[in-house]
């Protein structure tokens, strides 16, 4: 298992590290997809970019205001989304920034460190 540093104080989950397919946020594996918000982590069964559903995402999540972004990781490696789904992130008021799952973890800190109101949604590594 890789564990990340912890240069500051977040607000909030934050990736600490990475099991074999799927993510640890403090002492707490996640062997699945994961879903992270300023405010909670979530178990995530999402298991392809072709069956990502927005409204799932976001109900799940429940946040209020709408977030300024999804951040999405892939998977193992960078891959883009459907059309579709860019189209509904944009048409919902957000951005959608793409990369693999593990860049996305790392980027998650950044931004949360940031105070960006942001939520994630990351799918298995392996």
């Amino acid at each position: 298992m890789v564990e990340l540093r912890k240069d500051v104080e977040f607000t909030g989950p934050v990736v600490t590290g990475f099991t074999a397919q799927g993510y640890k946020i403090g002492d707490q594996r996640f062997e699945q997809g994961l879903l992270i918000s300023p405010e909670q982590v979530l178990d995530w069964s999402g298991s392809s970019l072709d069956q990502m559903n927005l409204g799932e995402i976001l109900s799940r999540l429940n946040l209020s205001p709408v977030p300024e972004f999804l951040l999405l990781g892939s998977g193992a490696s960078m891959q883009q989304p459907p059309a579709a789904f860019r189209r509904e992130v944009e048409a919902a008021g957000m951005g959608l920034e793409v990369m693999d799952s593990r860049a996305a973890a790392r980027t998650w800190g950044v931004l949360r460190a940031e105070e960006r109101w942001i939520v994630g949604a990351f799918l298995p590594i392996a």
